[in-house]
């Protein structure tokens, strides 16, 4: 895993978290739309590396 994908997947984790203490729905739906996002970027990065070294 690529620093940049572990960045992604640590904020996603983060914003899970957030998610999970937040007493305010609107906002923990938001930080758990966040996570997803986060998670789907570090998704296609590792996705793009992968296609990148099948072809050399």
């Amino acid at each position: 895993m690529t620093k940049e994908t572990k960045s992604l997947r640590k904020q996603a984790d983060k914003a899970e978290r957030a998610a999970r203490a937040s007493t305010d729905a609107e906002a923990s739906e938001s930080m758990l739309a966040l996570a997803k996002a986060f998670r789907s970027q570090a998704e296609v990065i590792k996705a793009k590396k992968n296609t990148d070294k099948k072809r050399r």
